[in-house]
């Protein structure tokens, strides 16, 4: 079924996640703060462009965002020519950005109070995901416009999954986060030692990747890691802003994330390298300078 719908943030995830919104039929109109990007991808995909966040909502049955921080998603949802503005009652505003659990709750209460919905829908996957249509989508909010929404996500998602109250999504994003720098340090460090102690690196991939040491980092990561190639999209630049979420609701939670404190000292590292926008598997290369 066509849903008429807005994408607004045409970034590297939102650009290549709007576009598989047209592929599956939906009517799309997109807006970007930079007007370029939006007339590339009207003249790429057809559908139509708007010059503000609130003209794009106009009409929509479901208003998507993917932009770059909560001050950027503040602007443009409840700025004067932002999305909240122009939404009717009973759409949905579904937010792709990694962002804090108090914006998307913040949003979810601005949304009810003037007839809508707001789902925190933050993504995993990097890049190669969005453009290939499998990301992974974290969802916090009502289960009503998440079964309203959810069949729409399916267009760029392999996997959608509602995980509890406005919030819920991006607090899993967290830990997601995590996770996967704790993960990719650990890696590196062994690969580091691997090839330091002599070892063939790709033959020891190839055989502790079949154990107990398995991980998608070091299917998908470890060989291209040896080989010192750090362009497979999600920026260190990207991962920090990440890892200071996680560090600011850690502290407001009172919990302890010391590895997740230590690696994100490791990519500011990296970032004085110059690999700010080298991908998160860059932490090996702090360890061969």
């Amino acid at each position: 079924m066509s849903v008429k719908v807005a994408f607004i943030g045409l970034g590297v995830m939102g650009y290549p996640m709007a576009g598989h919104l047209a592929k599956a039929g939906h009517q799309v109109t997109v807006y970007n703060r930079s007007g370029a990007k939006s007339a590339a991808w009207v003249a790429e995909h057809g559908h139509a462009s708007a010059p503000t966040p609130a003209q794009a909502a106009q009409g929509a049955e479901i208003v998507f965002a993917c932009v770059g921080n909560d001050d950027d998603l503040r602007q443009v949802t409840l700025g004067p020519d932002g999305a909240f503005q122009a939404m009717a009652p009973g759409t949905v505003f579904v937010d792709h950005t990694t962002a804090s659990a108090g914006i998307a709750r913040e949003l979810a209460a601005a949304a009810k109070a003037a007839g809508f919905e707001s789902l925190d829908a933050p993504v995993s996957g990097g890049q190669a995901g969005a453009q290939n249509g499998v990301l992974t989508v974290m969802v916090g909010g009502e289960q009503a416009p998440y079964d309203r929404a959810e069949p729409v996500i399916k267009a760029f998602a392999r996997s959608v999954r509602l995980l509890g109250p406005a919030g819920a999504g991006q607090l899993t994003k967290m830990v997601n986060q995590i996770c996967i720098a704790g993960l990719v340090q650990a890696l590196g460090e062994g690969l580091n030692f691997a090839m330091a102690a002599g070892l063939d690196a790709k033959a020891v991939v190839e055989v502790i990747s079949k154990g107990a040491a398995q991980s998608w980092q070091m299917e998908n990561r470890g060989n291209t890691m040896i080989d010192g190639k750090f362009d497979f999209g999600f920026a260190v630049d990207w991962m920090r802003k990440d890892l200071g979420i996680v560090q600011d609701e850690a502290r407001r939670i009172g919990v302890s994330v010391p590895v997740t404190a230590l690696v994100d000292q490791f990519y500011a590292e990296v970032q004085k390298m110059g690999g700010s926008r080298w991908d998160t598997s860059s932490l090996i290369a702090r360890l061969r300078r």
